[in-house]
């Protein structure tokens, strides 16, 4: 999909990227004269231009009145679809929609959590029902997005999954020990797959306490992303700083993983004990 042509199928916030480049190469803008108007630096511009970043109402307002689309609210109801998407927080949504898909390999580091990519509904439910102020009706879309993600393992080309989890992740209680059960089942289960590998690392390692992110390679020689999360607004991001920065960060904590053979073992083991 180039950002000139949009695919039909394109998400809101890839459209509204395109878009926006489409139209400011047309009117001979560049990257830093559109960010002086819109408030923002030029690497924000750029990133939104990727789907990489959300842009803000008040940007939104801005671009309809610079191309005379005032009238019709393009770049308002587009920013409408993005930020009305039930899948998760808006930051989020370029990943979902723009770069998990594209993955050829995907890295995962969660010291807290089983990763939302191989949560059971059970497990997801639990989580998402315990968030501040959210609805019942959220929360089953919410659950609906997050089951849906794992159909990229279910492709006829899916990506190589790497997963790391902290030994912690296994003990702690979500949901009853039921669910705890079921959930470490499916991890074995999906473990099986030639194209994921999961180990678990010694809760020893402090590298990872920062918090949990991923790392996706893409296809076609495009950079690759990462997204991180935090207690406040996560962040997605291809700039290449940050991304060598988590990716040694992830190398570091995976030399405090143990084997696949023996991690395999260790959730076994555990699953037993949630019996």
């Amino acid at each position: 999909m180039s950002a000139e042509s949009p695919s039909d199928g394109a998400s809101p916030q890839a459209r509204f990227g395109a878009e926006m480049r489409r139209l400011r190469e047309a009117a001979r803008l560049s990257q830093s004269a559109l960010a002086s108007r819109l408030g923002c630096t030029q690497t924000q511009v750029s990133r939104i231009e990727q789907a990489l970043r959300t842009p803000q109402p008040e940007q939104a307002e801005i671009l309809d009145r610079l191309f005379g689309l005032s009238d019709k609210e393009y770049f308002v109801g587009l920013y409408k679809r993005i930020t009305s998407n039930p899948g998760g927080p808006r930051w989020f949504m370029g990943w979902l929609d723009e770069i998990e898909p594209r993955a050829t390999v995907l890295r995962s580091w969660d010291p807290l959590l089983v990763p939302g990519l191989l949560q059971t509904e059970a497990y997801a439910r639990y989580l998402l029902a315990r968030e501040p102020r959210v609805t019942p009706q959220v929360v089953d879309e919410r659950l609906q997005a997050r089951l849906q993600r794992r159909s990229i393992l279910d492709r006829s080309d899916p990506p190589l999954l790497l997963v790391l989890i902290d030994e912690g992740v296994l003990r702690r209680l979500i949901g009853g020990p039921d669910v705890m059960h079921e959930q470490l089942g499916y991890l074995l289960e999906v473990a099986e797959r030639s194209n994921v590998t999961v180990q678990i690392v010694d809760p020893g390692c402090v590298t990872g306490l920062i918090g949990a992110f991923m790392i996706a390679e893409l296809s076609g020689g495009e950079p690759s992303a990462i997204h991180a999360d935090s207690a406040a607004e996560g962040l997605v991001s291809a700039t290449p700083e940050l991304v060598s920065s988590i990716w040694n960060r992830y190398e570091s904590i995976r030399s405090w993983a143990y084997p696949e053979h023996v991690s395999l073992n260790m959730i076994k083991e555990v699953m037993a004990q949630w019996i």
